[in-house]
């Protein structure tokens, strides 16, 4: 659909129209090739992992839909992301749960999972040449029944979950060491109450010697990079969250952690967009997961829509880019997971592209100068600028489909290979 004349023609025509601003959109497209966002497993098989494909999803966790052809095993989930990853320019990153294991049908609970049980992940992703990420998973457990694990008020339930925290750090380390790039092991617990509670203190109290104990060992920061992850509510914790963003902001600023902010574990009038800046202030590095709420953490697949562009911004504008780790956290059942999967990432992706094209320095001094008439004229002219221009000329020099074409390939495979695991 798209030739190569044509889109050289429209990119010669951004590149002229651009650089009147001084932007030089050959550096942009450079810079373009340096952004890994780290996609999320779970798309791909709605949250369900390897340990107990039959087990069900509680903490919290609510994936809603039955589209066919999900992932049945881990070769089935890492086919999809080989096709998914594909259709995405650039050089990506694969953000794992714990319960995505290999045991070879072999029990395993998660306080004795070992590096050993993701090794063929890491086989995997040497062939591709990614990283991975990884996320201990204190949700769909005996021992998370009641809504408790690292705050839980029995001892040996904290110790189990302890335990799985510290192997998850190992397992993090491993994929450093192995893949040559540092993991982001992120903690994100669904303790909480669904009622207001008498005690607010003890359970944070809790939460805060589990995590010291999780983080006693001393892991090298070249394998592997230590995030927290806060929420405001959530099903069955409407009342309360032991883990909260303001125990989270301390935590992580009194050790040197990653903060994580997703965007969905605010008040729905909330925006990570405005916390970054803040954060960072304070903060060396941050972790983002990008989704989409729409009435509470439903985890909607990324749109190109307000917020995300003004995510972008906040990464672009102040030169963040090397210190804020984008991952993406959202999970449909009720749509083709892997066109999911390419729609978020190309929209994350296209938001930066955006964002790196705005001539920054003139709309800050523009700012500084009080000049906010030209400040507001420019802003909104930029919105007509030729960006989807650069953007195909991004996807052409990276050999995966411009445009829509994409689409043609996800119903190809759809018909070729999902529809087959249903029959």
């Amino acid at each position: 659909m798209y030739s190569d004349k044509k889109i050289n023609q429209a990119f010669q025509w951004a590149k002229e129209l651009y650089g009147r601003w001084g932007i030089d959109v050959e550096k942009v497209v450079q810079a373009m090739e340096g952004v890994a966002i780290s996609m999320h497993c779970w798309q791909g098989d709605d949250v369900g992992g390897f340990e107990d494909p039959e087990g069900d999803l509680t903490g919290g966790i609510q994936a809603t839909g039955n589209y066919p052809g999900k992932a049945r095993s881990a070769d089935e989930l890492r086919q999809d992301l080989g096709q998914a990853f594909s259709l995405i320019p650039g050089k990506h990153r694969l953000n794992l749960h714990a319960i995505y294991l290999e045991t070879g049908g072999k029990k395993v609970d998660r306080d004795e999972i070992t590096p050993q049980h993701f090794s063929k992940w890491v086989d995997w992703a040497k062939e591709k040449g990614i990283g991975l990420d990884f996320n201990p998973t204190l949700f769909s457990h005996p021992k998370a029944d009641d809504g408790f694990t690292l705050s839980h008020p029995d001892q040996g339930i904290r110790d189990f979950w302890i335990e799985h925290c510290k192997r998850s750090r190992k397992i993090g380390e491993y994929f450093g060491k192995e893949l040559g790039t540092a993991a982001v092991t992120n903690i994100w617990l669904p303790d909480g109450y669904k009622d207001i509670p008498v005690d607010k203190f003890s359970p944070r109290e809790r939460l805060k010697d589990s995590l010291d104990q999780i983080l006693s060992e001393n892991i090298d920061k070249e394998y592997n990079l230590d995030a927290v992850e806060s929420k405001l509510f959530g099903i069955g914790s409407e009342s309360y969250v032991v883990g909260s963003h303001e125990f989270y902001l301390g935590y992580s600023l009194k050790n040197d952690l990653l903060l994580c902010l997703d965007a969905g574990h605010f008040h729905p009038t909330e925006y990570i967009s405005n916390k970054i800046s803040a954060c960072l202030l304070y903060l060396d590095e941050l972790l983002l997961h990008v989704s989409r709420p729409v009435r509470w953490d439903s985890d909607h697949v990324v749109i190109l829509d307000d917020e995300l562009q003004a995510i972008a911004q906040q990464i672009v504008r102040p030169g963040f880019l090397d210190r804020v780790h984008i991952g993406l956290d959202f999970f449909d059942a009720s749509i083709n997971r892997i066109a999911a999967w390419v729609i978020g990432t190309r929209n994350m992706l296209k938001a930066l592209l955006i964002a790196m094209l705005e001539p920054t320095a003139t709309l800050k001094e523009y700012e500084l100068n009080g000049d906010l008439t030209a400040r507001l004229a420019i802003l909104e002219e930029l919105k007509a600028y030729p960006w989807q221009a650069v953007w195909n000329y991004y996807c052409a020099e990276n050999n995966v489909p411009v445009g829509e074409d994409w689409f043609t390939e996800v119903r190809n495979y759809e018909k070729e290979v999902l529809s087959n695991r249903n029959s």
